[in-house]
């Protein structure tokens, strides 16, 4: 929550900060949004304590429009001249009911395939926070078009727990119980990344109508991370209203807990201008 706070008070923070100056060159933006996902991966668990295997989870793809416990989603920018900073955040409590154990790593490390009929029911309770800051320039600006480049960091974070029923207790090859009948796990991931990317829009006809984009990539914590966003938005005297797609990749590795993991679907958003 503390970062939630800090991204409110940014803009009246910054007013202050340049108070006694000329602020005429100073633009703030802050755009609430809805995003509705459709969530795709895998989760690798760590051994329990216990010495039993651990879990590999299949997760989608889920639509997880029914299963949304809670979100804030907000986007915010301040820009004066060609410089500009922005940040994003992303908070979504999720819960899926439609998961299956795929495989099964028992304490050699060897994993188990585990056939779909013996699923009974695995659900996966889904909390994850990312914030993404960076700055950049304006490369072009003009009544046709905007194009920005910019770089900075993003901060994923996610805290994930599956209870499973399986139709039998899963047995390894060596003999013994490589994963109970029924059980549940939980672990959490925390990832920092440096990111490059750029951002625009390109109007149309009268100005009125224009086509907004985003894409970055980076690398850090995880293997490979990126994002695109592209839609459509309508200047009204309040701002614009907006509504895109937006497609999130987060690719940890074959040992980590999230192994490749995405994020898609629309979002429907008001940037407010001023």
């Amino acid at each position: 929550m503390k970062h939630l706070k800090f991204l409110l008070l940014l803009p009246l923070a910054l007013q202050n900060a340049v108070a006694g100056e000329d602020t005429a060159d100073w633009q703030f933006q802050l755009t609430p949004y809805l995003w509705l996902p459709t969530i795709d991966g895998e989760l690798n668990y760590d051994l329990p304590s216990s010495g039993e295997g651990a879990p590999g989870i299949d997760t989608g793809p889920t639509d997880w429009l029914d299963l949304l416990n809670g979100a804030f989603l907000l986007q915010g920018e301040v820009r004066r001249g060609r410089f500009f900073v922005l940040a994003d955040v992303v908070y979504l409590g999720l819960e899926s009911d439609n998961d299956k154990v795929v495989s099964v790593a028992p304490e050699n490390g060897d994993l188990i395939p585990i056939d779909v009929s013996v699923n009974l029911r695995t659900t996966t309770e889904l909390d994850g926070f990312t914030m993404t800051l960076a700055g950049g320039y304006a490369v072009r600006d003009d009544e046709h078009s905007s194009m920005d480049v910019f770089g900075g960091a993003r901060f994923f974070g996610m805290d994930v727990k599956t209870s499973w029923n399986l139709s039998a207790d899963i047995e390894s090859p060596g003999g013994g119980t490589a994963l109970s009948q029924e059980g549940s796990i939980a672990s959490d991931l925390k990832s920092w990344d440096a990111i490059v990317g750029i951002k625009g829009q390109k109007h149309i006809g009268d100005g009125k109508w224009s086509l907004p984009y985003y894409l970055d990539i980076g690398t850090g914590d995880s293997h490979l991370t990126w994002q695109v966003t592209a839609g459509a938005s309508y200047a009204f005297g309040w701002g614009d209203l907006i509504i895109s797609f937006r497609h999130f990749q987060y690719d940890g590795g074959s040992q980590e807990l999230m192994e490749s993991f995405s994020f898609s679907g629309p979002v429907i958003g008001g940037r407010f201008s001023f």
